[in-house]
């Protein structure tokens, strides 16, 4: 925990690195290319608290660049928490570029985003999360900083849950609305010297993610620590780990790591 707390501060401080507005558990203000269209497999492999079971989850996603301020998401849930892989639910993204100051080897943008989710799962814990547990909305604001190659990025937002489809009725002695907060950071470590848009990409990065409770008085944070690979501009492949720093509020299984691919292409509606 203390390693991995310490590699966000560190990528935090750095200055003269090179860096790409590129996150693995966060989304940055900007957007995909305008007129592409994109698909993300994401695998979650996390492990029971009590138990020490696997619990996997997997996010096929289909995602659309609307142009250069809009982009758009359709998203699945499946897992194997009963014991075999089965759906669970569909979500709908959209995020919205509103301001953006570019200037030469640097920007700052913002963008908001919202989230509409519809999922079948049994509700096991208090931690509230539309993307893949919970049937609800969230909607938030991203602000996100290219300064001399370092890229910061922060989101706050609002999340609601309701009760999940299939019976499964949202517990009363439960708060189903809460504050997310995050804090992002990242550079890239190769390629030295760009020459070719066809050359490999590695980024690492490392981000904190907080959720707090205000009716209940609850809250967790969690650092993240991630490798990512960037082939030919258009595939990706991230690896990152999540491990949980501080909690007050039921969750089963917070620590874990994530496997994605995800392949763009570019100008694939006219």
């Amino acid at each position: 925990m203390k390693t991995l707390l310490g590699i966000f501060i560190a990528l935090l401080a750095a200055k003269n690195v090179n860096a790409q507005e590129l996150f693995i558990y966060t989304e940055p203000a900007s957007n995909m290319p305008a007129k592409s269209v994109g698909i993300r497999l994401s695998n979650w492999l996390m492990e029971e608290k009590v138990n020490r079971d696997v619990n996997y989850h997997f996010l096929p996603e289909i995602m659309w660049g609307v142009n250069k301020n809009l982009m758009l998401h359709v998203e699945g849930f499946l897992s194997n928490r009963s014991k075999k892989i089965s759906p669970e639910g569909v979500a709908g993204y959209a995020k919205y570029r509103f301001f953006s100051n570019d200037k030469v080897y640097q920007h700052f943008r913002m963008a908001a985003f919202a989230r509409f989710s519809i999922n079948n799962s049994v509700i096991h814990e208090e931690e509230i999360e539309t993307n893949g547990h919970n049937s609800g909305y969230e909607t938030g604001i991203i602000a996100t900083q290219l300064l001399h190659k370092q890229a910061i990025s922060a989101t706050v937002s609002y999340e609601k849950a309701y009760g999940n489809a299939g019976g499964n009725e949202f517990p009363r002695y439960q708060d189903s609305r809460a504050i997310n907060y995050t804090l992002s950071t990242g550079r890239l470590v190769l390629p030295k010297n760009y020459t070719s848009y066809k050359q490999t990409n590695l980024n690492i990065m490392a981000e904190l993610l907080g959720q707090s409770l205000p009716e209940k008085g609850k809250s967790f944070m969690d650092v993240t620590a991630s490798l990512q690979l960037i082939f030919n501009s258009q595939t990706r492949v991230d690896i990152g780990y999540k491990k949980e720093l501080y909690s007050n509020m039921l969750r089963t299984a917070p620590d874990g790591f994530l496997l994605r691919v995800e392949h763009l292409l570019f100008n694939a509606i006219k």
